[in-house]
């Protein structure tokens, strides 16, 4: 008979919430269930019965040796103490959090919880293992078999309507298996961490897409086993602080068809640049990310940052070149509108959000604020993440040897002279971009993109919602005047498993008798790409190498109607540097465990505007300029016109890599950059800048410092 109160006892009172465990093997379904801790008196039960045993050893050692405060006593207090505990994996138990209205009951329940006797921990697939548990205290305390009784009472007296409900305390919840890897949420977009899968997705062979970023967990996780890699990395740490730390999310939550997470994101940055008036550069941004899913359809993540920095002074007068119409004092390239912070530093403030739903295996919605990116490249003259975050709504569609991805997009433009009554103008960008996987080796890669604006009160015109029409011909009937539209290529060819080449041709504008011609016109916008990637290098596991070449004749993004332009908040969303430019890069990533190094150098040509009284014609490269007004050139049109600039920057960075499931880093780096104009001006001039920072950062976004 108690027995059998005791069982009844725990389905009415007890609730297991979730047991977690560390695990450096990949965890499957089907493999061996988890056993609860071991009471001396549960030896020899299995399965629910001893489960049903350690919550009544546990409820009876709490009667046994709770002591309710003399005070609470003579007041008659009733009410329950809520506590969170956890069997650690040497069967030790551990108070985590305790929820009570007095400070009394809080003391007593922690010395309670401290004098437990030692028992058999927890296992998981036969190793020892940390598990947590809840348990209410109900004062007046009561024993297991008056509870079971007054359970059993309630069960058989009372009529259906007037039972009480136990929904809550009976919900289960499951052992956090990082079910973000098997779900359609984005991977937050980094160069150095997509490096580490890069090699994976770009196998001879392989049916997959790797050209429009960022990628869902599922897209990856058929070519590479970030479950396996992440439980590679975990430390074999027990104690709740150093798991937190080291390997797990802060607050991480999985039941039945659900899951949450809820980290803080940081980026703290402390560093010294030459040429640069003030004593130090720093970034101090706290953030705050919760993502999840519901079911395995519907997943979704918001981040809110606020953040504070002062960068090299290059870097600042650049932001500060670009400021938006109405006194803020400039735009944080690729963060957005900074406030003045203190006299000589920024505020910065971005929040960023997604929701994606896949209705099938063929088709999923993304709803979002953020940054998208087209290429396989470090750069993307089709859409980059270089500016800053905007409203989209993304459908694709994935079937046979096919990705078609549209996206549409909200943007601003924040100058002077389109701002009315403090209210920046907003304008519309449509893309459709078609990926297919011609061969083995060859993918092929079609886009075409449109701008336009409210003319006439014209709205996001639903002329360009049809994910399948060619924009050219809807640009025209709509009024060519008011729209911009932009045809792309993108190529890759996977020579083997360690060699890929890639490469993008924009087409932002031509004239067939003017190439006729060969006389180099104005009106023949075009720019290139041309890449190379090598990986696992010379043999050597994880390393990556990266050559790259860019080519953007003068013009190109710019516009008749500046509004109209390729950018948003006064950045260009193809590449950002604009237009009348070459460069060359030569990358290097490497990681080996929780160690990771990256080294980039920039060699390239800038062809600028003098932009003096003497000279203020425009020479194609800023693209916020009307290219009908005073254009330098109409033919003998050629990259470097103008004030020409060499640019060389070298950057290396090295770190380890604290918490994988934040991308957590630590590191170090070291920026060298020479800007050498032709012709000094004001806002151009001669000036070499060295540029070291250490911090701890959660990798999450690209940062470019290269301008």
């Amino acid at each position: 008979m108690k027995k059998g109160l005791s069982t009844l006892l725990l389905s009415f009172y007890s609730f297991f919430i979730y047991s977690q465990g560390i695990n450096n093997s990949t965890v499957q379904s089907g493999m061996s269930a988890e056993r609860f801790p071991v009471f001396l008196n549960c030896e020899n039960l299995q399965s629910k019965e001893l489960e049903n045993c350690f919550y009544y050893q546990v409820q009876n050692f709490v009667f046994q040796n709770f002591e309710v405060p003399e005070n609470l006593k003579q007041n008659n207090f009733k009410g329950s103490v809520e506590v969170l505990f956890e069997v650690d994996s040497n069967g030790v138990f551990k108070v985590i959090y305790v929820n009570a209205i007095d400070e009394d009951l809080l003391k007593e329940t922690k010395r309670v919880f401290g004098v437990f006797p030692k028992i058999k921990p927890a296992t998981y697939n036969g190793k020892p293992t940390y598990s947590k548990y809840t348990n209410a205290i109900a004062i007046p305390l009561k024993s297991p078999e008056q509870l079971a009784s007054e359970a059993l009472a309630r069960a058989e007296i009372l009529p259906n309507e007037t039972k009480q409900l136990t929904e809550l305390d009976s919900m289960v919840y499951k052992k956090f298996n990082n079910p973000q890897f098997e779900s359609h949420l984005n991977i937050p977009f980094s160069h150095s961490y997509y490096a580490q899968f890069d090699a994976s997705l770009n196998q001879v062979g392989s049916n997959n897409h790797t050209a429009s970023k960022p990628y869902t967990y599922v897209e990856v996780s058929k070519y590479y086993d970030l479950k396996a890699v992440n439980d590679k990395l975990k430390k074999h740490v027990s104690g709740w602080w150093t798991r937190k730390l080291w390997n797990e999310n802060t607050v991480e939550i999985q039941g039945d068809g659900y899951w949450f997470t809820l980290n803080p994101i940081l980026d703290l940055q402390v560093g010294k640049a030459s040429q640069t008036e003030a004593n130090y550069t720093y970034i101090n941004t706290r953030a705050i990310n919760f993502r999840g899913g519901l079911g395995k359809q519907l997943n979704f993540t918001t981040t809110v940052f606020e953040s504070q920095g002062r960068f090299a002074d290059y870097f600042n007068r650049y932001a500060e070149s670009i400021k938006p119409a109405g006194g803020n004092p400039a735009i944080i390239l690729g963060m957005g509108i900074a406030k003045d912070f203190k006299t000589d530093a920024y505020d910065f403030p971005l929040a960023e959000a997604n929701i994606t739903f896949a209705p099938s295996k063929y088709v999923d919605l993304q709803l979002g604020y953020g940054r998208n990116f087209i290429g396989d490249g470090y750069r993307s003259l089709l859409e980059s993440d270089g500016a800053s975050s905007y409203p989209y709504f993304k459908l694709n569609t994935n079937f046979w040897k096919i990705k078609y991805t549209n996206t549409y997009m909200w943007l601003k433009d924040v100058r002077p002279e389109v701002t009315l009554e403090r209210t920046y103008a907003t304008k519309f960008m449509a893309n459709h971009y078609l990926s297919w996987n011609v061969s083995n080796k060859l993918n092929l890669g079609f886009f075409e993109s449109v701008i336009w604006t409210n003319t006439n009160d014209r709205g996001f015109d639903v002329s360009f919602v049809n994910p399948i029409i060619f924009y050219r011909s809807v640009e025209f009937a709509s009024s060519a005047r008011t729209g911009n539209a932009v045809l792309g290529l993108t190529y890759k060819y996977k020579w083997n498993n360690q060699i890929n080449l890639y490469g993008q041709f924009i087409l932002d504008e031509f004239s067939l008798g003017d190439i006729k011609e060969r006389d180099n016109s104005w009106k023949n916008k075009y720019g290139y790409q041309l890449g190379v990637k090598y990986y696992n290098a010379f043999k050597v596991d994880n390393l990556v190498l990266q050559l790259e070449y860019n080519h953007v004749r003068p013009y190109v993004y710019s516009h008749s109607v500046p509004i109209t332009n390729y950018g948003h908040n006064n950045q260009s969303i193809g590449h950002q540097w604009g237009g009348n430019f070459k460069e060359f890069i030569a990358i290097a990533r490497y990681h080996k465990d929780r160690y990771f190094a990256d080294a980039k150098i920039t060699v390239g040509t800038r062809g600028l505007d003098f932009d003096t009284t003497e000279d203020s014609f425009n020479y194609g490269g800023n693209i916020y300029k009307d290219y009908d007004e005073k254009r330098a050139l109409n033919s003998g049109v050629k990259v470097g016109q103008g004030n020409k600039t060499a640019v060389f920057i070298t950057d290396i960075q090295a770190g380890y890599l604290i918490n994988p499931a934040t991308n957590l880093k630590f590191f170090g780096s070291y920026i060298y950059r020479s800007f050498d104009p032709t012709k000094n001006t004001a806002t151009t001039f001669n000036e070499s800048t060295n540029w070291f920072t250490l911090g701890i950062r959660s990798d999450v976004f690209n940062w470019y410092f290269d301008y």
